[in-house]
């Protein structure tokens, strides 16, 4: 049997690294001769390169007998977490268990500790994910408006992504963008990314006059929102939605 699978929680296949299943993202390449392994640990998935006309089964196959290179290279990092009924996701540094039950309103409701969502099973995650983002951009949107009118400074448009490389930026015409996922770290933590990225709203580098205004907007410890995000910041981005 082989440790290759597929799972309804995500359309990709998956291969067994020992008791877990690791995502992994085909790649036909034209120029490709032979198979190619590697993970991606800031996707949290592995990534197999094959012919284009390669067979995708009997590569997923010699892919998933690879254990050895498999479990060292994907040991010292975090598992996907798929997000559905049952699972917990965090919001504002807490984890919330996903409470499902379909003769609820199909709308996401925070009450307490739990998502209460109603709807098809099959769309609760991705149900979640468009929430949260929703959640994140009223969020950060009104915490970016506000600090930048108490330093008096000028807000252009403000959206949210989901990059992998940082947490937010600003660009020259004041624009903010910033990463989804902050609404799942705590508090202090997201509005030291608003902070910073507001500060750049007049100092376009990162100089001690910039690093002293982030430490005048923001209203906790800088330094501990960025080591906490050093340290945990990759794990937000373990959780997957479908």
């Amino acid at each position: 049997m082989s440790n290759a699978s597929s799972d309804l929680r995500d359309e990709r296949p998956q291969i067994w690294v020992g008791e877990t299943p690791w995502p992994v993202r085909l790649v036909h390449h034209a120029q490709s001769r032979r198979y190619k392994l590697i993970f991606d640990g800031a996707r949290g998935e592995l990534r197999l390169t094959l012919p284009r006309r390669a067979n995708a089964a009997r590569a997923l196959k010699w892919a998933s007998e690879q254990q050895d290179w498999l479990k060292t290279q994907v040991g010292k990092a975090d598992a996907p977490v798929y997000v559905g009924p049952g699972q917990a996701v965090p919001m504002f540094g807490t984890l919330r268990r996903v409470d499902w039950n379909p003769a609820v309103p199909r709308a996401v409701r925070l009450r307490d500790d739990v998502l209460l969502v109603g709807g098809p099973e099959e769309t609760v995650g991705r149900r979640i994910e468009r929430w949260l983002r929703a959640e994140a951009l009223e969020v950060m949107t009104r915490e970016s408006r506000e600090i930048a009118d108490r330093a008096g400074l000028r807000v252009g448009r403000i959206g949210v992504g989901d990059p992998r490389s940082r947490w937010g930026s600003c660009t020259h015409d004041g624009d903010l963008r910033y990463s989804w996922r902050l609404v799942m770290a705590p508090d202090h933590v997201r509005r030291a990314t608003v902070a910073h990225e507001v500060a750049h709203l007049r100092h376009m580098d990162h100089s001690p006059a910039f690093h002293a205004l982030v430490d005048e907007l923001h209203d906790g410890d800088v330094a501990a929102a960025r080591a906490w995000l050093r340290r945990e910041g990759r794990g937000l981005h373990r959780y997957r939605f479908g």
